[in-house]
């Protein structure tokens, strides 16, 4: 099976780095992304972070757009709760009348951050997750121009009235983001680098459920995983040290300024516990050489039954990660 492979950048900043670098980085990674054959770059949404620097995705996207010609780009994910669905449908039909065809709208439920911010972006108004099904619906109207009569605001457009959608995409880790993405007739993408556990189960569960929408007639699915490519075992294990330290000190609340370099991580005491946890967290990554890695991302394929994966790399140096994705595009594509 010929596979496709995207990129999810989530804009990391190094420990000793800035904010700057890191969306320079992003830049520059779309640019190469689009050179080596890699199909869309994708990037997050997280607030109130000081290891990430991605908080505005459309903001990003617009600019990733500018710099670069044929790659699709596109929000792995918008937090739709924390927002109008009215207000994202124009972001992105703005983002559509800029570059026709190469949008991707891809939408969670999470807060993107810990509870201040969620309660900073909504004026102190608490999350209303519960509506994100409805939402979604109107966000599809809305980027269609097809709300129903019975809907309060029928007549409203979300401007700019353009010739095409952008896709939309329904982001998740959990069996219900499956279910919705299934019975709405939308794509979906497993988040494997966030759930390492049930993810087969998951997207097995939504392609035996999905119903064919107006929008979207076959299933369309795509799994993201944590990938470290090294130009040998030891190499790739260095690198992805830093990823290992990283984690844990989210897990446990403790302070950070960055990715850890692989120096720091390599001379930390991990505890009985943390060990066990750094292993649990290699479910949700693929680390290795090439060959390693291209045998696991085929696995990664079969087990997912999609053709398309999208990596998420987090390295302390760039230059890391860049021949990370590169070895893997001079193999793969």
């Amino acid at each position: 099976m010929d596979l496709t492979l995207s990129i999810l950048d989530q804009s990391a900043i190094a420990e000793g780095s800035t904010a700057e670098e890191g969306l320079r980085q992003t830049v520059e990674l779309a640019k190469l992304a689009e050179e080596w054959g890699y199909h869309r770059f994708w990037v997050s949404e997280h607030h109130d972070a000081t290891t990430l620097a991605g908080s505005s995705p459309e903001v990003l996207i617009s600019h990733l757009a500018s710099k670069t010609n044929t790659i699709r780009v596109g929000s792995g994910g918008v937090m739709l709760p924390h927002y109008s669905a009215y207000k994202v449908a124009e972001n992105f039909k703005v983002l559509e009348g800029l570059t026709p065809g190469r949008i991707d709208v891809g939408i969670g439920r999470a807060p993107g951050g810990m509870p201040r911010a969620s309660y900073a972006l909504g004026e102190g108004k608490p999350r209303d997750v519960h509506r994100y099904p409805e939402q979604i619906d109107e966000l599809l109207n809305y980027l269609h121009d097809d709300l129903p009569k019975e809907h309060p605001y029928y007549g409203l457009k979300a401007t700019p009235v353009t010739q095409t959608a952008p896709d939309v995409w329904v982001l998740g880790s959990s069996p219900s983001s499956a279910l919705t993405a299934a019975q709405k007739g939308l794509p979906y993408t497993f988040a494997l680098f966030i759930n390492g556990e049930g993810g087969p189960s998951y997207m097995n569960h939504y392609l035996s459920n999905f119903k064919p929408s107006s929008y979207y007639q076959k299933p369309q699915t795509n799994v993201a995983v944590f990938a470290i490519c090294g130009d040998t075992m030891e190499d790739a294990e260095r690198i992805v040290s830093s990823l290992d330290l990283s984690m844990i000190m989210l897990e446990q609340g403790m302070p950070s300024n960055g990715t850890p370099s692989p120096e720091k991580a390599m001379s930390y005491e991990f505890s009985s516990f943390e060990k066990a946890r750094v292993l649990q967290n290699r479910q949700r990554m693929i680390v290795g050489d090439i060959d390693h890695i291209e045998q696991q991302l085929y696995r990664l394929s079969e087990e997912y039954q999609t053709n398309e994966i999208m990596l998420t790399t987090i390295a302390y140096d760039f230059e890391d990660k860049k021949k990370s994705f590169e070895r893997i595009a001079k193999r793969m594509l």
